[in-house]
């Protein structure tokens, strides 16, 4: 589903971001990035987006070559992936409803098909009854379940959480953590990068870790471990 091919990224400051880095992540996987902060997980999330372009090297998405599409149709390419961030970007004037609607407004979804869709997602979220609610009544959990429902209503083939669980406590942790797996078994791909070393070594997933740019470990079934 998604390849980087010899991927190198270098900033004009002079910063290697990535070094030559291979990757395959095949559909329904559920994979955990992990490694130092500035190790280049970001950097990797943002050129599977089309976010940044890497300087050398292929990505495919779709079997599509990321770095050559046109601006016409990056659009399209971002509909298929979903977005967690750390710091929710929640609109704060907008209610829950209003906030993952307007996921669907901007790839102008019709009237009825988003007053019929966005009470499902909630509610596979566990907000149905927040529909009305504005951001700043929640919980830092409830914010992040919006989130998560605002990137999964276009029903997006591939759900990226960067640290989605850094600004939570641990008991809220788990639960998101749990609704994440629960989304990947009904088949949504899920990249997840993370500082969340007790999550990583209790699930179990595959876990791709970087270092100064490089993978450094790439395990079935991993762990966080320490990077060198």
């Amino acid at each position: 589903m998604i390849n980087f091919y010899n991927v190198t990224k270098l900033y004009p400051n002079g910063v290697k971001a990535l070094n030559d880095v291979s990757l395959s992540i095949c559909k329904g996987e559920f994979v955990f990035l992990v490694g130092p902060s500035g190790a280049g997980k970001s950097t990797l999330i943002k050129i599977i987006f089309r976010e940044e372009l890497p300087t050398r090297g292929q990505v495919l998405f779709g079997g599509k070559n990321v770095a050559r599409l046109r601006p016409r149709e990056v659009p399209y390419l971002r509909r298929k992936i979903g977005m967690v961030f750390q710091d929710f970007r929640l609109l704060s004037q907008k209610t829950v409803a209003e906030n993952v609607a307007f996921a669907m407004e901007v790839i102008s979804a019709s009237g009825k098909d988003i007053k019929k869709r966005v009470p499902e997602v909630l509610e596979q979220v566990g907000l149905k009854d927040k529909l009305n609610v504005l951001p700043k009544e929640l919980s830092g959990g409830e914010q992040q379940r919006v989130c998560i429902a605002r990137a999964l209503v276009n029903s997006p083939a591939v759900l990226i959480a960067d640290e989605p669980t850094g600004n939570l406590d641990p008991d809220t942790a788990w639960g998101l953590m749990e609704l994440l797996e629960e989304i990947n078994k009904a088949g949504t791909t899920v990249i997840m990068s993370t500082h969340a070393r007790e999550i990583v070594d209790v699930m179990k997933k595959r876990v791709v870790a970087i270092s100064q740019g490089k993978i450094s470990r790439d395990e079935e079934c991993g762990v966080y471990c320490d990077e060198l």
